[in-house]
């Protein structure tokens, strides 16, 4: 079987973020070096970055001004969740504009960022998506994101956080978006949601580990607990309004909105150190399974048609996927040629 990473590491106008990534995280060159350095440069004038910095209001903004968390797949909060996806350079004039906006308007009382008012409402699938994407985009140490990464982490653990039946608490659980400890979400018929539970994991998993507040270590664990408390590979985790896992699970695409799948499910396992365990190798083996015969991965979900641009074509080999497969197989210590 060939090995795909020479097709990642080829000069892509269209997808140079997957040539950034491959450098920095496969071959693990040093932001430093000159191709890395020449990569990065290209993110940001060839491919999708340069056409969504085109639909930027020049207050910051995407789409709809202050906070609010649509229009879906094109207001702010999304926009700056795929910028980092794309790996866009948070230095960038446009980009740091972006994010300052996202920090100035969106803050709840508690800290949330899921682009609401009410100061107890926070949705883990948007709250940790945009903290990831903050963290990837240079804020880490700013003391709005501190406070929104404190607050997910306190969400899932329910540390300083009263029950949604507690209706006189200043600061409770609400029966909308996550409403209660251990990632109950309304959106799962108050039970508790893995893709919630993955895109929290994922936004925690990019504290550095000796910046870890016990807080933050405490979620982290309780959310290592329920995602390994099921095989990935089945992903029948509960499932509120539905008989059985939803498909999407299994149609990995790129970039990632609220909707995850079995391999980000590994990727966030496998970032938090859990690539060893032999209770992600079913979820491996079916990862290998997808592997077309030349070596890549297939687009099986997309967002084209509904963001500022399209990002490759459904069911075709993706560089994207491709790039995220070979992540998690690295991360394990497994080889991904024959």
């Amino acid at each position: 079987m060939p090995d795909p990473l020479p097709w990642l590491l080829e000069i892509d106008d269209l997808n140079p973020g997957a040539r950034y990534f491959a450098l920095r995280e496969l071959l693990e060159k040093t932001k430093n070096d000159p191709e890395v350095s020449a990569a990065r440069q290209a993110v940001m004038s060839t491919g999708p970055v340069p056409i969504i910095l085109q639909n930027q209001d020049p207050q910051g903004f995407w789409a709809k001004g202050g906070a609010s968390y649509g229009p879906k797949y094109k207001g702010t909060l999304w926009t700056i969740i795929f910028l980092a996806q794309l790996g866009a350079d948070g230095s960038h004039e446009q980009i740091h504009a972006g994010c300052e906006y996202v920090l100035t308007h969106y803050p709840a009382k508690e800290g949330g960022l899921s682009g609401n008012s009410q100061n107890s409402f926070l949705i883990h699938c948007m709250q940790g998506n945009i903290i990831a994407a903050l963290i990837d985009l240079g804020w880490l140490g700013d003391e709005r994101l501190e406070r929104a990464i404190d607050w997910l982490a306190r969400s899932i653990s329910g540390e300083g956080i009263a029950l949604n039946t507690e209706k006189k608490a200043p600061v409770r659980y609400l029966r909308s978006g996550n409403s209660g400890p251990g990632f109950l979400c309304s959106a799962n018929d108050q039970l508790p949601c893995a893709w919630g539970a993955v895109k929290a994991l994922l936004g925690l998993s990019k504290v550095p580990s000796d910046q870890r507040t016990p807080a933050v270590q405490r979620a982290i664990d309780m959310g290592l607990e329920f995602l390994l408390s099921r095989d990935p590979a089945m992903a029948d985790y509960p499932m509120g309004y539905a008989s059985k896992p939803s498909q999407s699970w299994f149609r990995f695409g790129y970039p990632l909105g609220y909707v995850t799948d079995v391999l980000q499910n590994l990727e966030v396992l496998t970032a938090l150190g859990c690539g060893g365990d032999p209770r992600l190798q079913n979820g491996i083996d079916l990862l290998l399974s997808m592997q077309g015969k030349d070596g890549r991965w297939l687009m099986k979900y997309t967002y084209n048609g509904k963001t500022w641009v399209d990002i490759e074509e459904k069911h075709k080999p993706s560089k994207w996927v491709t790039l995220r497969a070979l992540r998690v197989l690295k991360r394990s210590r497994v080889r991904w040629v024959e």
